[in-house]
């Protein structure tokens, strides 16, 4: 029977294969550490899970909740882009909360795309950037660039060369998965092009809080002028470890803010009530449980770019995200990423995300991500250790899967 035509569209999915490998290696008893899926493996902290407890009690609070998020958690967010970012928000017509950023970035994609549009993407990115304007009947024109002083001409050449022009560009510093950050200068320069060519700017600022050495990232919606041809996404799942929870929010112009908010009328009831209480009093917090988060990570990351080091693999230490972008070793950089990635489950127990997944661009690179404790970490780096040692020794021994068939 023929495939129906969104489904078409979309390419298998190369994750699922390492989940498969993945899921097999543990029914034989093997102990996989898992570096793969950015799954944040920390509690939610207690005060917001006794929130949620004590919200919950109130028979009240089981009934459909608000789609665009009840007033108090917009309020919330309203409250958190003034505190962090000095950006003023209307929570009424400028802030709609979402089930977690990625359901956002797939509802604006509906809200916004007729068939044909064209939207810049970065390759490598987060797949549901790409995929879901792809469903809504959209199409993607790829940018292989990072945020310097070759991207300004790459959207040049992207829209002198797109027919019909550029719909959208997306934007996501702190970038999943390369862990490239973006200054406000650059956002100036992004904004003053956008403007210029009548396009959408609609920018994922998910890994917000996840930075190290001390350098906080911005906000696109900071530049002076922004939110006239902006929305914003940011979720709470890595900033306050509260994944499963799929609370986000999509923030900025008035106008598309009110098309993501009518096709979400539609689709969603919103989240739980109790759920959204509970973000709004970690919104409304003083910002420690954030800044415990932070140092997890940044100790996670210290540990694996040393013992990896150690081991024989050299990661470029990421200054944001919850992930390291690493180059493929490279003895085994022919393979591809997907091949790397499957090496590693079956010769060393440690499973990882293959580049590929992100963009054609992103295939000599695997994503680390730091959901492991501190000894979990250093176990892989000895079992890559034993296995980069190994495949020196004998490198007939070491035969990608797909070859054995």
């Amino acid at each position: 029977m023929e495939e129906f035509h969104k489904v078409r569209r979309l390419p298998p999915y190369v994750f699922e294969q390492v989940n498969r490998l993945k899921a097999s290696a543990r029914s034989r008893g093997a102990d996989i550490i898992d570096l793969g899926m950015g799954n944040p493996d920390l509690p939610t902290p207690k005060s917001i899970v006794d929130k949620l407890c004590e919200v919950v009690r109130d028979p009240r609070t089981h009934r459909y909740s608000s789609s665009r998020g009840i007033p108090g958690l917009r309020r919330a967010q309203a409250s958190y882009y003034a505190r962090r970012f000095g950006v003023k928000l209307d929570p009424d017509t400028q802030v709609v909360a979402t089930l977690g950023s990625k359901e956002g970035f797939a509802n604006i994609a509906q809200a916004i795309t007729a068939p044909g549009d064209v939207v810049l993407c970065p390759d490598p990115t987060y797949p549901i950037h790409a995929f879901g304007f792809i469903m809504s009947g959209g199409v993607i024109r790829s940018m292989q660039v990072e945020p310097n002083d070759g991207f300004i001409p790459a959207l040049e050449r992207g829209v002198r060369h797109s027919i019909p022009k550029p719909l959208a560009l997306i934007l996501n510093y702190p970038s999943n998965p390369t862990a490239l950050t973006a200054s406000l200068d650059f956002y100036k320069d992004v904004v003053a092009f956008a403007k210029k060519n009548d396009i959408i700017i609609l920018s994922d600022l998910a890994y917000s809080e996840i930075y190290f050495d001390g350098n906080p990232p911005p906000s696109v919606l900071q530049v002076p002028g922004a939110i006239d041809c902006t929305v914003e996404f940011t979720s709470m799942s890595k900033t306050f470890s509260m994944p499963g929870w799929r609370m986000g929010f999509a923030v900025g112009n008035e106008r598309l803010i009110a098309a993501l908010t009518r096709v979400k009328s539609y689709l969603d009831y919103g989240a739980f009530t109790p759920i959204q209480v509970a973000a709004t009093a970690a919104l409304n917090g003083d910002g420690a449980d954030i800044a415990e988060v932070r140092d997890v990570y940044c100790k996670r990351r210290d540990v694996m770019v040393d013992s990896f080091a150690r081991a024989g693999w050299e990661i470029p230490p990421p200054a944001a995200t919850m992930f390291a972008w690493a180059p493929i070793p490279e003895p085994f950089r022919h393979l591809g990423s997907l091949e790397f990635s499957k090496l590693l489950i079956e010769h060393a127990d440690v499973a990882v995300a293959p580049g590929i997944g992100f963009g054609e661009h992103g295939d000599e690179f695997v994503r680390l991500a730091l959901v492991e404790n501190e000894h979990r970490i250093r176990q892989a780096a000895r079992n890559i250790k034993r296995f980069l040692a190994s495949s020196a020794r004998q490198p007939n021994n070491v035969v990608p899967l797909a070859a054995r068939r």
